[in-house]
């Protein structure tokens, strides 16, 4: 797949897309931005005739979803996960990483998004939490919505 937005020297937006909330969110951001947004899954996505949306489909096979990506994305594009290994992959490659809630991850605040995924996995694996996430609310995707918002701004200003 060519990057059409790296040719037209704006930034794309990446989604970690099979079980991300915002999908919504993001095209409304990026059509409101003029930004190819990429959607990659193991599939189930419906097909869209928006010609800023794409839909990816890879093998179902363990991190086929993050290694595509990380293998196209490149330095100031935007990627939208919750998955904090593949964020880490991706802040270390350059690109503006939010999480489905909004919150960036960064090369200040990723390693300790990295500890602390590491330590609730010993604690459910060891049986002392359980594996409850909370409820994604309507203040998450309002978040997400000016979090996504600032992220594109940004990462636009600072493609020129």
């Amino acid at each position: 797949m060519t990057n059409q937005s790296a040719a037209s020297g704006k930034p794309t937006i990446y989604v970690d897309a099979d079980a991300c909330p915002v999908k919504a969110e993001v095209v409304k951001v990026g059509e409101r931005h003029d930004l190819l947004a990429v959607f990659v899954s193991n599939g189930g996505l419906r097909p869209s005739r928006d010609p800023l949306v794409r839909h990816v489909v890879v093998p179902g096979t363990p991190d086929a979803a993050d290694d595509w990506i990380v293998d196209e994305a490149k330095a100031n594009d935007i990627a939208i996960t919750a998955d904090v290994p593949l964020a880490a992959r991706l802040v270390e490659k350059g690109l503006h990483v939010l999480g489905p809630t909004g919150r960036p991850f960064t090369p200040e605040t990723i390693g300790m998004a990295v500890a602390m995924r590491d330590l609730k996995q010993d604690l459910r694996e060891s049986g002392a939490i359980k594996g409850y996430n909370p409820g994604f609310t309507s203040r998450d995707r309002s978040q997400f919505l000016q979090a996504l918002d600032r992220t594109v701004r940004l990462a636009s200003k600072l493609q020129n």
